[in-house]
């Protein structure tokens, strides 16, 4: 045995390389694995594993071998399909919620119902398994209507149908897809927000707050995505309205966990929308977001390693200190996506890249010769003085990319007046 720090990251994206990035950071910690990681990570000092984030037996190998202190664990799939579980199983310590409130994230009903029963505010919903029923009853909540499949979809598997042959439609090529069951909600009005929250079994730690953009497009056109890009802080946002989230919907949510009896240790993202009714869910998310991530990590200034020891081992969690600067990031997407991303066109970033960092997701080949591998290929980022600054910075680097065969939004921030 060794007296070293080993931590093992689960996944492959820009979110895995922002933690994992964030990890080594610490003095406390000597190797972070990621397991498969990308070929950016080594860049930052993190060593890739090959080993597949679904081979759950491989990986408890792998960190049973290598004296892993603790797994993070990226991916909500994995986090599905009983990750944790396995890990607990085997005597192991990881970062995540077990299969078993996973299904806040993995079941839209399943969350609905959670918030309902614990008096979390969201939107009225209804869920069916049978088309010719939902159909009878699409427009009962008017239009526009939001309509989600209700498992995992990586963040764009949800149609917001302005009308009823747009909902109609929807739904016949949803439940054409394979879907069992459909959640039909009414629409929310208002400002959309990210917030995060490491928690340890009914205590809790808010990170920085950030703000996402699904649309794929300019003005918040085209199809959900994953997120085309995000930034904290948000001027915008007042301190009553946050203070409101934490009551009305932060709160509840913890006690909720507490009194189902959900153990949970790991983090939480609440999707939230201000309505002129004050803060509503419209989803959980059972980890950290992406893009979400790539901004507030940097200007977590509590030691993220920390953080999660603490979380994991039920000790005390350490305040949460935020840096003044402001952090901003832009997406780098393969085109055609999020239907069918185009895969191996040549990715050449600009070599003068003073004051950007790249958090690499969905590439292959090496860091002089890169190549897309579809989806979101990699994050832009930069931190300022203000959010004006780092958004500055950062799309003054993006118009310097060749974009053949890539796209990316050239209104990240404009929410925020930037």
């Amino acid at each position: 045995m060794t007296d070293e720090v080993n931590l093992l990251v689960i996944g492959q994206g820009g979110r895995e390389f922002a933690i994992a990035k964030k990890l080594k950071e610490s003095d406390d910690v000597a190797h972070v694995y990621c397991a498969p990681g990308n070929v950016g990570m080594p860049s930052v000092g993190v060593e890739t594993v090959n080993i597949s984030e679904n081979d759950f037996a491989s990986l408890i190998k792998f960190a049973q071998e290598h004296n892993v202190r603790w797994t993070f664990v990226g991916p909500e799939e994995c986090l599905v399909d009983g990750i944790v579980d396995e890990f607990h199983a085997a005597g192991l310590k990881i970062f995540g919620p077990d299969a078993r409130a996973a299904q806040l994230e993995g079941s839209k009903e399943y969350a609905l119902n959670f918030m309902n029963n614990y008096g979390v505010p969201t939107a009225d919903y209804v869920s069916y398994r049978d088309q010719t029923a939902l159909l009878n009853n699409v427009d009962q909540f008017g239009y526009p209507v939001v309509i989600k499949e209700n498992g995992l979809a990586g963040g764009k598997g949800v149609v917001i149908a302005k009308d009823h042959d747009e909902a109609v439609q929807t739904i016949k090529e949803m439940f054409a897809s394979g879907q069992a069951r459909i959640v039909l909600e009414e629409y929310l009005s208002g400002p959309e927000y990210s917030m995060f929250i490491v928690i340890s079994n009914g205590h809790y730690r808010i990170l920085p707050i950030a703000q996402d953009h699904k649309r794929a497009y300019d003005d918040d056109r085209g199809p959900n995505t994953g997120g085309m890009g995000a930034y904290s802080p948000l001027p915008q946002l007042s301190v009553s309205d946050r203070q409101r989230m934490i009551d009305e919907v932060v709160e509840p949510t913890i006690k909720g966990l507490v009194n189902g009896g959900y153990h949970y240790h790991g983090a939480l993202y609440i999707g939230l929308i201000l309505t002129k009714d004050g803060p509503k869910v419209i989803e959980y998310n059972v980890r950290l977001g992406d893009p979400e991530t790539q901004v507030i990590l940097p200007r977590l200034e509590t030691a993220l390693y920390q953080l999660v020891d603490a979380a994991i081992d039920d000790r005390p969690l350490p305040e949460i200190k935020e840096s003044s600067a402001a952090s901003f990031g832009v997406v780098l997407a393969s085109q055609g996506y999020p239907q069918k991303p185009l895969h191996g066109q040549k990715v050449t970033l600009p070599l003068n890249s003073a004051g950007i960092e790249i958090d690499y997701a969905n590439v292959a080949g090496t860091l002089t010769d890169l190549h897309g591998a579809g989806g979101r290929l990699l994050m832009i980022l930069a931190q300022g003085s203000t959010l004006q600054e780092a958004h500055d910075r950062v799309y003054n680097y993006l118009e310097e990319i060749p974009l053949a065969g890539c796209f990316y939004r050239h209104d990240i921030g404009a929410k925020a007046g930037v």
